[in-house]
This record gives structure tokens, C-alpha cells and sequence, in this order.
């Protein structure tokens, strides 16, 4: 039997809670050539813009911070080169949908969306578009931001579009706010059904609940799926919630756990996120040693 490969991973370069390694064209050339190596044929850019930050110089985007490189056109041109396809992050003001103001967020994401598709949209790697705003219950007004800034992304470039929500999970809900697994699927029924023709794929992140509750949880998720015409895909944190730091590459044992648990109902495993956590050229040097287990695991080069 074949192990099961990671496919797709996230590439976050607006440091929202991890650092900046500070790679440059070449630093990236590298990286995705190993992406080709390796069977990685999807990256997904996890926001394109955050706050005041952006990787190309949005006019959209108020009061910007400098950008000094179009790191969205690197991006295409290195998946154009190493024949990946490419899923655009949108943009998360972190503040209107946080203050319940969600008509601002997707206001400015329109204009964004429009922007990236002039800038973008004629690269032959551009195959789908990522919602970036990430909720683990119906709250926050998360249907409205899926169904209008969904809607606009299909109409601006008519491409797959990509959730990767999480559950309310112990790991990162303590206190007695974390939910039950029937409480998780619950809230998620309700937005898959209120939120349909919004989002063709959903990969849940798989981090926040504890290991013996996973294989039950992918299940339900699959059963979602089906009932509402979602592809479901996994996301599989290749970083570590079990740490009283934020964030270290995973232990292998708990990774190869959750791999195969996922293996048995996604179509697909994509990860947050390779660069840092599990590169072999990442500045973690753990994520060196984990990179070699799962090689000798995969079968792959190391």
C-alpha cells in the first residue's frame, strides 16, 4: 500500500503569528522546485493581504504598508515554472468583521479581488481563490463574508474557491468553551447549507482537537461533504499545539497519525504549512529532521 502524501501546502508570508525567514527569489526558486520533486502540485497563499500588509502593492488595501517586492508575481512565476497551481488568499482587515461591520470586509475584498485579477488573472497557474477568514462556529457573520466575497471571487476569475475553517476544539478552547464534536457539526451543517455555491472545497485544519478525536471527526466531516456537494480536502498542521511555545514543527508519531487518519476521507492533504514546519531549507531545524522521517516514510527523496 502506498503512503499517503501531502499534496498542497499554505504559504503565509504576512508573519501574522509565525516569523519571517526572510527568503528572497531564489531562496523560493529552491523551495518550489522541491515542491515538483516531491508531488506537491498545490500552494495556497494563505491571505495576500492582513491589516496594513499586503505581498503586492494594493491600492485597495488603506494605509499599506511599504512593499518593496510583488511577492504574488514570484509566486506565479514559479508555479508557472514548476508546473503548480496556484490558490489567491483574500484579504483580512482583522478589525470590520471582527467589530460585526462584515460589509466593510467584503467591500474592500471586492475591490481587492478585482485588483488581483487585473494584476493576475491571465497566469495559467492561477486555479483557485482562498477565503481567508477562518471561524470554527456559525458566528462573526461568516456566512455573509463566504456567500458575498465567494460570489465575487467566481465572478471576477470563475475558479474553485477554498475554505479551511477549524473546529472548536480543547487545544486551542479551553475554559468549557471548547465545543463537542456533535456541537462542531452542528454549527458547520448550518453553514455549509446557508453558505452553498459559495465555497467548492473545504479542508478543515486538524490541530485543534485531540488525536483520538480526529479519526471521528474527518468522518463527520466527510458525511458533510457529501450531503452538501463539498470536496473535501484536510489540513494537516505540520507545526505543534501541544507546546507551551507557538509554534514548533510537529512530532513525526503525532503527524503520521494524523496523515493516515486523514488519508481514509480527503481527497486531498494540504498543510500548514511546509515552508516553515517542514521544509528541509526551512530556519527550523527540526523541520529538517521532520522532513527526513517523512521522506523515508513517503518514499521520497531526502
Amino acid at each position: 500500500m502506498t503512503a499517503p502524501r501531502i499534496t498542497g501546502t499554505f504559504l503565509d508570508e504576512i508573519t501574522h503569528d509565525i516569523p519571517s525567514q526572510n527568503w528572497g527569489r531564489d531562496d523560493w526558486d529552491r523551495e518550489f522546485a522541491l515542491y515538483q520533486a516531491i508531488g506537491i502540485d498545490t500552494v495556497i497563499i494563505i491571505r495576500a493581504g492582513y491589516r496594513n500588509r499586503c505581498i503586492f502593492p494594493a491600492r485597495s488595501i488603506p494605509d499599506l504598508l511599504p512593499v518593496y517586492d510583488d511577492l504574488g508575481r514570484v509566486f506565479f512565476d514559479l508555479a508557472e515554472t514548476y508546473g503548480l497551481t496556484v490558490f489567491f488568499g483574500t484579504y483580512d482587515s482583522g478589525w470590520h468583521w471582527m467589530r460585526g461591520a462584515w460589509w466593510y470586509e467584503v467591500d474592500i475584498n471586492r475591490a481587492f479581488i478585482d485588483e488581483v485579477v487585473e494584476r493576475y488573472g491571465d497566469s495559467p497557474a492561477f486555479g483557485g481563490w482562498y477565503l481567508c477568514h477562518e471561524t470554527s462556529r456559525h458566528d462573526m457573520h461568516i456566512v455573509e463574508i463566504f456567500r458575498e466575497t465567494g460570489g465575487h471571487c467566481r465572478e471576477a476569475l470563475d475558479r474553485p474557491v477554498l475554505i479551511s475553517p477549524f473546529p472548536q476544539g480543547a487545544k486551542q478552547f479551553g475554559g468549557g468553551s471548547a465545543f463537542s464534536l456533535t456541537e462542531s457539526q452542528d454549527h458547520w451543517e448550518r453553514i455549509f447549507a446557508e453558505s452553498k455555491g459559495a465555497f467548492d472545497i473545504c479542508a478543515f485544519q486538524d490541530g485543534q482537537i485531540h488525536y483520538q478525536e480526529l479519526p471521528a471527526f474527518l468522518n463527520g466531516i466527510a458525511d458533510l461533504g457529501k450531503r452538501h456537494g463539498v470536496t473535501i480536502w484536510s489540513n494537516l498542521e505540520t507545526f505543534d499545539r501541544d507546546m507551551p511555545i507557538k509554534f514548533p514543527p510537529a512530532d513525526w508519531r503525532n503527524l503520521r497519525h494524523k496523515l493516515e487518519s486523514a488519508a481514509r476521507v480527503a481527497e486531498k492533504i494540504i498543510t500548514f504549512e511546509f515552508p516553515h514546519f517542514m521544509s528541509p531549507h526551512s530556519c527550523y531545524p527540526a523541520a529538517h529532521n521532520l522532513f527526513r522521517r517523512y521522506a523515508e516514510y513517503a518514499g521520497l527523496p531526502g
